[in-house]
């Protein structure tokens, strides 16, 4: 890989999304790779999975104010005013980003907490900073996108070179994951894969994938107590047994083969 990937992570709340971009962060930046983390749900997760101390936590984007309007060139408190919609933000992760077992950890906070989904200053901003990291950076670039299907309704992510959907064995999360991947396709995304997260038994595999329309299974994680207990103890997912640990290296590799089959694929 010359240039790093650009990898948006999805799926229904609680299906281990975070968890899934917390450790390919630091498996790509054990391979040498620049990596950023972005956090982009409004319920933000992605530095606990690192096992950063809540004091040790990098403030959201959305909560500098000051800095937003200085790039938007908004007023404080106007109403029905004019701001940029492309205001600088290339020098946003290096200033800002929290390095973190080799990895650069950004949180957004939600777009959603800007206003209604979001003709405002601050959803200009961050969608900005989304775009110019997806299409004009050479680091490898993950996103936890928030929970559900609003972000990919926005097209946040329009540009990433694969969309991973994380699916859970039951009805509702399947459904979600299909919705999902749909918009994936419909935003242009070339790659669109899944991930069976909390599986206790190869049935429960062989039942996801009969399910899922038209995406390739990169894998199947087992269900581990070890996960939640890291988390309960504010412990980094990395730690996770190393079960775990091999079974999401192997959906890694098996997503950049993807990606670069298709990529040969489509040009000839």
């Amino acid at each position: 890989m010359e240039s790093g990937l650009k990898i948006a992570i999805c799926g229904k709340g609680g299906v281990g999304k975070t968890t899934v971009c917390a450790v390919w962060s630091q498996l790509f930046a054990q391979e040498g790779f620049e990596v950023l983390a972005i956090d982009a749900d409004s319920n933000p997760n992605l530095s606990l999975a690192f096992g950063i101390p809540a004091q040790s936590r990098p403030q959201p984007l959305i909560d500098m104010k000051e800095l937003i309007e200085e790039r938007t060139g908004a007023q404080k408190g106007a109403i029905g005013q004019y701001f940029k919609m492309n205001p600088q933000v290339g020098d946003l992760a290096e200033k800002y980003a929290l390095k973190v077992a080799g990895v650069k950890l950004l949180v957004l906070g939600g777009i959603d907490q800007a206003g209604s989904g979001c003709a405002c200053p601050e959803g200009a901003f961050l969608k900005a900073f989304l775009s110019h990291s997806i299409l004009h950076t050479e680091e490898m670039i993950l996103v936890d996108l928030e929970a559900g299907m609003e972000f990919l309704g926005r097209a946040s992510v329009q540009g990433v070179d694969a969309l991973v959907v994380v699916v859970e064995p039951g009805g509702r999360s399947i459904e979600a994951a299909n919705n999902m991947a749909r918009m994936g396709r419909e935003m242009g995304i070339k790659v669109v894969a899944a991930i069976a997260n909390k599986i206790n038994d190869p049935a429960q595999t062989e039942v996801v994938k009969t399910q899922l329309k038209d995406m390739v299974l990169l894998g199947s994680i087992h269900y581990n107590r070890q996960v939640q207990e890291a988390d309960l103890k504010r412990e980094a997912v990395i730690t996770a047994p190393k079960e775990l640990i091999e079974q999401l290296r192997e959906a890694k590799e098996a997503l950049t083969d993807l990606i670069f089959s298709d990529a040969k694929a489509r040009s000839g």
